[in-house]
Parts: C-alpha cells; sequence; structure tokens
C-alpha cells in the first residue's frame, strides 16, 4: 500500500495494490501513468530499489489524455499540450529513478477540452478537440489545426457537438474515433447517453458500430479494435465486420482510458458524479446486478480470459480517473516539477555535446 498526501492538509490519498500487482509490473518490465483532471494530479507507478510499489506524483491543471512514445510523454492539460522529455541516457540513473521526465516542449492549444492524445508514425502528436469535435494537431502559429471531423458535424465551432472524445491509431495513421451520440447541435449529445453511441473510421467517414453507451478510448491492438463502453461499464472490442460490440469484461465504474501491454489491457474506472450525465445509464443497473459498488481503480484486464487480474485501488480525494499509460522499459519514473529548482538545475545535453 502507498499513500500519497494532497495539499490540503485535511485530504489524504490513499492507493493500494492487490496481492499480485508489484510482481506483475516487475513481470511485465514496464510502468504506468494515469491522470486525474478532477483534482489535477499526473501520477506514475513503478517499482523503488527494494521491489515494492512507488507512487510519484505533479500537478498539473486539468491533466488528461496522455501518450507515451518512445523517450517522451505527452500530456494534455487545460490550456496546453506538453512533451515531457527523458532526460537520460540508457543506463543512467536519477537517485531512485530510471526515467525523469523533462518538460521540453508546450503548445498553447486554448482551453478547447483535448481528451485522447496519440502519436503518429513520424512521432508527431494528434489529439481529440471535444470542444471543437474534431481531430487536430498543434501549430506553431495557430493554437490548433483541424484535420478531421465527423461527416455529420457541419462546421468547426466551440460547442461540444457530440462528445467526439477517443482517438485509436492504426498503422502510425488515426483510424478510428468514439463519441456519444451523432449530433450536429451544441451539447446535442447530452440527450442520447444511454444508446448514442457511434465508433467512426476515420479514413472511410463511415460509422462501423452504433448503440453504444458513452464510449471511450478506442485502441487497436494485436488485430483488434477495443473500447470502454463506459456507460455500461463493460470492456471489449467492436467486430468490425459485423458492426458489434462483443463485451469480455465488466468494470465496476465509468470507464475511461485504456493503454496495453502483451495480453493484457490497464483500464480506468471511475466513481460516476451524481448529476444528469452519469445518472440512470446501464452501468447503475450493471452494479446492482453484480451486487458491487462504482470504485475508482486502475484495473488490469487479461485479453484472452476476460478477467480482472490486478488492481490498484484508489481511495480519498480522487474519485475520477482519465486516463492511463504504460511505459515499457521503466521501473521506476518521475517528473520534473515546475515551482522547484529542479526545472533550473536539470540540464541533458546530446552524447556529443558530453
Amino acid at each position: 500500500m502507498a499513500d500519497v498526501s494532497a495539499n490540503a492538509a485535511d485530504q489524504k490519498l490513499e492507493i493500494t495494490a492487490s496481492r499480485l500487482f508489484v510482481s506483475w509490473l516487475a513481470e511485465q518490465r514496464a510502468s504506468i501513468a494515469f491522470s486525474t483532471y478532477q483534482v489535477g494530479k499526473l501520477f506514475l507507478i513503478g517499482l523503488d530499489e527494494h521491489g515494492k510499489l512507488a507512487v510519484f506524483n505533479r500537478t498539473l491543471a486539468r491533466v488528461m489524455g496522455l501518450a507515451a512514445h518512445d523517450q517522451s510523454l505527452w500530456v494534455a492539460t487545460l490550456w496546453q499540450l506538453w512533451r515531457f522529455e527523458n532526460a537520460l541516457q540508457k543506463g543512467e540513473r536519477h537517485g531512485a529513478f530510471d526515467r525523469y521526465y523533462v518538460p521540453q516542449l508546450a503548445y498553447t492549444t486554448g482551453d478547447i477540452d483535448v481528451h485522447d492524445v496519440a502519436v503518429d508514425a513520424a512521432g508527431e502528436p494528434v489529439f481529440v478537440s471535444t470542444l471543437y469535435s474534431c481531430l487536430a494537431r498543434p501549430d506553431v502559429k495557430y493554437n490548433f489545426r483541424p484535420i478531421w471531423k465527423p461527416p455529420f458535424v457541419s462546421r468547426y465551432a466551440a460547442e461540444d457537438r457530440c462528445h467526439l472524445n477517443g482517438l485509436a491509431m492504426h498503422n502510425g495513421e488515426p483510424a478510428y474515433v468514439t463519441c456519444v451520440a451523432k449530433s450536429d447541435v451544441n451539447e446535442g449529445w447530452r440527450e442520447h447517453r444511454h444508446d448514442g453511441g457511434l465508433v467512426i473510421d476515420v479514413r472511410s467517414n463511415e460509422i462501423i458500430c452504433t448503440g453504444l453507451s458513452m464510449p471511450h478510448s478506442p485502441r487497436w491492438h494485436q488485430g483488434r479494435l477495443w473500447i470502454l463502453n463506459a456507460g455500461s461499464g463493460e470492456f471489449g472490442f467492436v467486430d468490425t465486420w459485423r458492426g458489434r460490440f462483443e463485451p469480455i469484461a465488466f468494470c465496476p465504474g465509468f470507464l475511461r482510458g485504456a493503454s496495453f501491454i502483451g495480453r493484457y489491457a490497464v483500464v480506468g474506472i471511475s466513481k460516476p458524479r451524481k448529476n444528469k450525465t452519469f445518472s440512470g445509464l446501464a452501468l447503475d443497473r450493471n452494479l446492482e446486478a453484480k451486487g458491487a459498488s462504482a470504485r475508482c481503480a486502475v484495473q488490469v484486464i487479461d485479453l484472452e480470459r476476460g478477467d480482472v487480474v490486478h488492481e490498484l485501488r484508489i481511495e480519498g480525494m480522487v474519485d475520477e480517473l482519465f486516463d492511463t499509460a504504460v511505459i515499457p522499459g521503466a521501473r521506476n519514473p518521475a517528473m520534473v516539477g515546475f515551482v522547484s529548482d529542479e526545472i533550473r538545475r536539470t540540464l541533458s545535453l546530446p552524447p556529443d555535446a558530453r
């Protein structure tokens, strides 16, 4: 068990790993990142020098989408898209850490509600602007450059018309997206939370799956398109030939944030907010039928069996997670903050300048 203290003295955060979670991390030779915009925290989960659970966190305003790519970690915040870069060369350490992320580049996007972030074949970021119902890229001159919108959205407008939220890459290109509804009016998606969710093929503009409930986090992995049907609490894949969602696991919470390593999926689940957006969904009925309460956690799902095999339970000041990212090859990662002297004193140079 690891305890992380919040900024406020009267608030605590307790992170508890299931019995075999630590050994699973060691076997995978990877660490995990997850974000929560609820309290503006990015967490890095690894193992310390004694093989025990290590928890590291940084405060970032409304942190949401994450993308781990090579030695970079892309992070979407309230009005910026950051690239954190590992400052350590292979075999180097910084104290107890074997991966030390330094903020090296930021794009000022403005508050456009960036959800999923991905990296293309050229190593460049692509992201979802939920506010503008589009896929976009950062730009050196403009806040962002739209590159695609659903065919039923008539124009780019700051209206969150369909709640476009998720992006799956395939062969290094944007391939599939999820949205909550087929709507072309301001926040029209809110009227279709129960079964209006869609998966769209970006390349053909075809809707390939319908009838979903608030789908999130599409990801292409091992020849399948996996998605989180958040409104029902189901994790599964889309049969792209039949246009049908096939659930393989139920998770007791509102699903957001999926990443993969080998035969495992790493997903985030949240306690639904007590408001109209999250009320009356199939998730409520499914929880009741299974005698369960919604929880906040990171869960590891075996793709071959559909079992939740490991869990990182999060209790206290955090009820909602947004995204997860697996960081292969990192045992104990950390990040440089913006406030302390670390950011002034942590310098990295190319090998030929050392």
